[in-house]
């Protein structure tokens, strides 16, 4: 029986098919010409990718300094050549992780292919957006290998940043092609004369190369593309030669396995082709291949110059490594150089809060590594904490963000320790240097610092450090440094505001709160980066804290000497107010050896036991008060003091709540 009003459709009956008039909502234009765009996705028509050759492909990315423009620049290139159609909630179109959305900061780099035509010529363009953190310089120098050239973003208002010029030598030292181009002219505050002479001054880029464009406006953002067509050049590679495919990042999907990204250094690649990885050796079917618009698009093909994705059913994580070379079945070649492997910076200890789920955490760790690669995994395991992991991670924010991206996107709550930094030993005994089979031994962890006497001497790692400021604040901020045990390495005027500093650092000074120092030192104009600098030779000691005399492994540091004193009451305060009281005195210490630096007393729960002593003789009194006494002497000597988890946890807490 027919519904008043209302369609009834029969199961398995076939809806009828909407005619060349039904739009789909997503898309106000239609049909898919008018986009500007080749349509396609899965199911649909697949884009000819044979129509672009080598000589129209320009793959390049954008770098610069954090929050300079980067990815409005990015939203506006997509929107000019059709990618993306052009509407208000166009903001951070390929910042696609949650944790980029809530910071406003690029943490992966993402890319897109853009189709544009010039001249009459069709090209394909490859934009990779690379993040402008310090931490994550990684993924620019990684992003970088996929490219021929790159779009350096300024800021008219901040001008040249520390990571503008670290950026710029990675890409020059790269040899790529670098076109300069400053953004913000629309601020008020705005001096783009001010900014082209600093890019003259320090990079030795005649003004006249300058291109002035408004990114969020969207003012000469065409000049820029028109600018990367001429001054880039195509991929040097060809489609005659057998297959070399570059993975230079990867993403692991629940349904489909490992989705590597590939950049093409020759041949082709199509589905249902035999491919080899370089590193596994193992063989695998290619399911899908295509490009990312920034959405994945399958294609039938991908030929020598391109990037894009590729599915071959790779389920396990340690499949797809990043840097890895796939080549044709029967036809190896040489693979490609890959990348330097990240080093870490800094190294903290992971725990599971709940040891059950030891082995979801470790699954989860293995997925975000995939995705992650600059972070470096070790199974650790602590008395108090359980089984868990010391990760090495590039910096303090790389170190957030990954535990951020640990809840947000594998629902992981984790107990993250204190950071260190990896020092080395040089060993004087011989039966350690047989015990390690070498003299010079990497510290990651102060549980395994040895003693002074076996010991020549204790090294720590250095960074070189590059500050930009404006030189009101110059007198503060060498202070600073100084109280850092900083070494002052060279003072350059960038023009008559703003002055380039460059220190070198003990690690471990700068690793907790130096920026945010900096930052709260000179308004927030200023801006650090660093870069690795090995290591010297330091004063070193391991700083125990004790409970009643008993050491308390995972609260064990390593520390320079000077710093020991105030580093060790402080660690006592807080264990003071963290450590519930017992029935007995607890004695916290900081001891460097046999030797004492600091102490808190816990005082104990006392019972009022003169209390029912109404008058009557004074021995009395006594004679009870000492019965007590004797009683809490004996407890202490029985009693065992168990720090609770959640005061680990309150203590091993990075920031400090003074």
């Amino acid at each position: 029986m027919a519904l008043a009003g209302r369609a009834v459709l029969r199961w398995g009956a076939r809806l009828p098919s909407p005619g060349p008039a039904a739009a789909p909502l997503c898309c106000p234009a239609w049909p898919p010409a008018a986009c500007g765009r080749p349509y396609s996705s899965r199911g649909k028509e697949e884009i000819d990718m044979s129509t672009y050759p080598v000589e129209s492909i320009r793959n390049f990315s954008i770098i610069a300094h954090v929050d300079h423009g980067k990815s409005t620049l990015a939203d506006r290139l997509l929107e000019i050549t059709g990618t993306i159609t052009k509407t208000d909630r166009n903001k951070q179109v390929l910042d696609k992780l949650q944790v980029e959305r809530e910071r406003g900061i690029t943490v992966k780099a993402q890319s897109a292919s853009l189709f544009y035509s010039h001249e009459g010529i069709n090209y394909l363009l490859n934009l990779i957006d690379t993040p402008g953190h310090v931490d994550f310089s990684y993924e620019v120098s990684r992003s970088l290998s996929a490219c021929q050239g790159v779009i350096l973003v300024v800021d008219a208002n901040e001008g040249i940043q520390a990571q503008t010029v670290a950026n710029f030598y990675l890409a020059f030292e790269a040899q790529l092609s670098i076109i300069p181009v400053i953004n913000k002219i629309d601020l008020k505050n705005a001096d783009p004369e001010r900014v082209e002479k600093q890019i003259e001054k320090l990079f030795d880029i005649p003004t006249d190369e300058c291109i002035r464009i408004s990114a969020k406006q969207g003012t000469n953002v065409e000049k820029v593309l028109q600018k990367v067509i001429e001054k880039i050049p195509p991929p040097q590679c060809n489609a005659a030669d057998p297959l070399k495919a570059l993975v230079f990042d990867s993403t692991f999907d629940h349904y489909r396995g490992v989705i590597a990204n590939i950049a093409l250094f020759g041949g082709e690649i199509a589905k249902g082709q035999k491919i080899v990885s370089a590193h596994t050796k193992k063989r695998y079917e290619v399911n899908e291949v295509g490009i990312l618009t920034p959405n994945e698009q399958p294609t039938h093909k991908l030929y020598a110059g391109q990037v894009g994705y590729l599915i071959a059913g790779m389920k396990e994580v340690t499949e797809a490594q990043i840097g890895d070379t796939l080549f044709l079945y029967k036809q190896p070649v040489e693979p490609l150089p890959g990348f330097k492997s990240a080093k870490p910076m800094v190294f903290a200890g992971m725990y599971p809060i709940d040891q059950t789920e030891y082995n979801n955490l470790k699954s989860a760790l293995e997925r975000l590594t995939l995705n992650d690669s600059s972070v470096t995994v070790h199974r650790d395991s602590s008395l108090a904490l359980g089984a868990g992991w010391r990760l090495g991670f590039l910096g303090l924010l790389h170190m957030e963000v990954f535990n951020q991206r640990l809840e947000q996107e594998y629902n992981m709550s984790v107990i993250l320790t204190a950071p260190t930094v990896p020092y080395k030993a040089v060993l004087s005994s011989a039966k350690l240097i047989k015990e390690y089979g070498k003299d010079q031994i990497t510290i990651i962890n102060p549980a395994q610092f040895p003693d002074k006497l076996s010991v020549s001497e204790y090294l720590e790692p250095t960074v070189l450090g590059t500050i930009v400021t404006p030189h009101e604040y110059i007198g503060k901020i060498i202070t600073l440094c100084q109280d850092r045990r900083a070494v002052q390495k060279d003072l350059l005027y960038i023009d008559e505001n703003r002055v380039m500093l460059k220190y070198l650092f003990p690690l471990n000074e700068i690793v907790v709160d130096f920026y945010d120092a900096l930052k709260s030192l000179s308004s927030g104009y200023a801006s650090f980066d660093y870069e690795d600098a090995g290591y010297q030779s330091a004063d070193l000691i391991k700083m125990d804290i004790l409970l009643n005399g008993n050491p308390v492994e995972e609260l064990a540091t390593i520390i320079h000497n000077d710093k020991a004193y105030a580093a060790g009451k402080l660690l006592c305060e807080r264990l003071k107010e963290t450590i519930p009281r017992q029935l007995f005195e607890i004695a916290i210490q900081a001891a460097i050896g046999k030797k004492i630096i600091a102490r808190e007393t816990l005082k104990p729960y006392r019972k009022n036991v003169v209390a029912k002593c109404y008058g009557g003789d004074i021995t009395r009194r006594m004679k009870l008060l000492r019965r007590q006494a004797e009683g809490k002497r004996l407890m202490r000597k029985i009693g065992n003091v168990e720090v609770p988890r959640d005061a680990f946890i309150r203590v091993l807490k990075r920031e400090t709540d003074k």
